[in-house]
């Protein structure tokens, strides 16, 4: 969606990452997804009286982490009461970092070479969890909620950034690649399915040199797909409202994924609204500059870097092969693209065949590993399995291992002679004499008639590269 000219929208995203600590910010609690309602709760979490919060290193390491790698400035902190007043927030407060958070500055780079800045990431506690049943899902019209506390006290940093965003496009990108750096960094896992990164979205629109406009939130926002869709038509609804002459109002809403549309949640609250007091119970978080470097230190790669360092090992790299590139990274097996590359693989068939056949969950394909991966390309590369052959041992080994020359004996697979090749090729042209016509009178598309047949007749163990050489070595 575009604005008219001379109208433009502003977007500033809020991201929410849970942390991947064995237990929870204040307690000892255990920090996991799935468990039965209720099952991971103690007095600190559930806010009962006399408890006291104790603060988790590995948490404030983490979110360090994020900061370095977003290049914000890591500084002394302190944490707040933030107070509101919810069924999902049992001690009626959320501990959280106001005006001293611990990253500030900073900013991320989108592969379109945009930037962003980042205002915040600070640390905080995440909320229970409310289900509300009847309905529509939400509590207003909702027969009873149930709440689950599991998730009350799971340490959380928020990202805040600049209002640099100018389309919902952008805003997806952006996400995408914070989301990749969380990752990178070993800080979250980015389900965003399991509500492990949750992104709320601030979206005004103004004339072109004018200030911007009145802004709404979107809360909970939870794939990047309603992301961009909830961004677009926020924008359009605060446009057609304004052109008529209305008035924004400063609200939070909420996205109807079903009927692609936003509803009025609540007026929005401003940080008086939520009485922020320093908890007395913390003292100040001042982590010395040696932690900060053996922090820094421990960073890998980013995301931006892995794709720079795939693309250099393609020549002259099309649209395409940068598009497997960003996949490959996505998917977190660039090692297995390295590992086939120092063997002697060619780099557009190792990045081909990681970005198609190693998608999905990485606990599906156990047996798969750098070597593997390479061995199996390296035999593709020579001819001793055709494309088909090759995908099919990868899937083999992928969930019980082994050499790979092995498995493609076990599955029958062995290198078709030239000989043979050429006499299938010379009977199925006698049995398909126009079609055989019309490609030596340079109708290119017939190609694939051919190769297909090839395949067939020798159920996939025919190598397609080499039955296009034969076909062209055969026109007239």
């Amino acid at each position: 969606m575009s604005l008219p000219e001379g109208w433009e929208m502003v977007v500033g995203l809020e991201v929410h990452t849970e942390l991947l600590t064995r237990t929870k910010l204040f307690c000892g609690c255990a920090n996991a997804f799935g468990a039965e309602p209720n099952t991971q709760t103690c007095p600190v979490c559930l806010g009962l009286p006399g408890s006291l919060p104790v603060l988790n290193r590995r948490a404030v390491e983490l979110a360090m982490a994020i900061g370095l790698a977003l290049h914000a400035t890591v500084s002394p902190s302190t944490f707040h009461r933030k107070n509101y007043f919810y069924p999902d927030m049992p001690k009626d407060f959320q501990i959280s970092q106001y005006d001293r958070p611990i990253n500030a500055g900073g900013y991320l780079d989108l592969p379109d070479g945009s930037r962003v800045g980042i205002e915040r990431a600070h640390l905080e506690e995440d909320t229970g969890k409310s289900t509300h049943l009847g309905g529509s899902g939400r509590i207003h019209g909702a027969e009873r909620s149930l709440v689950d506390y599991n998730r009350s006290g799971v340490p959380l940093v928020e990202i805040v950034s600049a209002p640099d965003i100018r389309s919902a496009a952008q805003a997806r990108a952006y996400a995408a690649e914070l989301r990749g750096i969380l990752i990178a960094t070993g800080a979250s896992d980015g389900r965003m399915e399991e509500g492990s990164m949750r992104i709320d979205a601030n979206v005004s629109v103004h004339r072109v040199g004018e200030p911007f406009g009145t802004r709404c939130e979107m809360k909970n926002l939870n794939s990047l797909r309603s992301l961009q869709r909830a961004i677009d038509y926020e924008a359009e609804r605060q446009y057609a409202l304004v052109a008529s002459g209305g008035v924004v109002r400063q609200e939070t809403r909420h996205w109807d994924e079903d009927r692609g549309v936003t509803s009025t949640m609540r007026s929005k609250e401003e940080a008086d609204d939520y009485r922020y007091f320093q908890e007395p119970d913390l003292v100040d978080l001042a982590p010395e500059a040696s932690w900060v470097e053996a922090v820094r230190a421990g960073l890998g790669p980013m995301p931006a870097e892995r794709r720079a360092r795939l693309a250099a090992l393609l020549a002259e790299p099309t649209e395409a092969q940068l598009d497997a590139v960003g996949t490959v990274v996505d998917l977190g097996v660039d090692g297995f693209v390295e590992a086939a590359v120092a063997a002697g693989v060619e780099a557009d068939r190792a990045i081909a065949r990681a970005a198609n056949e190693l998608a999905g969950d990485p606990e599906e394909r156990p047996g798969l590993t750098g070597e593997s991966f390479a061995a199996t390309l390296r035999l593709e590369q020579t001819g001793d399995l055709s494309a088909t052959q090759a995908k099919t041992v990868l899937s083999t080994i992928a969930l019980s291992g082994g050499d790979p020359a092995t498995v493609a004996r076990e599955l029958g697979f062995e290198r078709m002679a030239a000989d043979e090749l050429e006499g299938l090729l010379e009977r199925l042209i006698a049995e398909h004499p126009d079609e055989w016509r019309r490609y030596d009178e340079g109708d290119d598309k017939l190609a694939q008639f051919f190769t297909g047949q090839v395949m067939r007749a020798t159920r996939g163990q025919a190598d397609g590269k080499v039955v296009l050489d034969l076909l062209r070595a055969r026109r007239g």
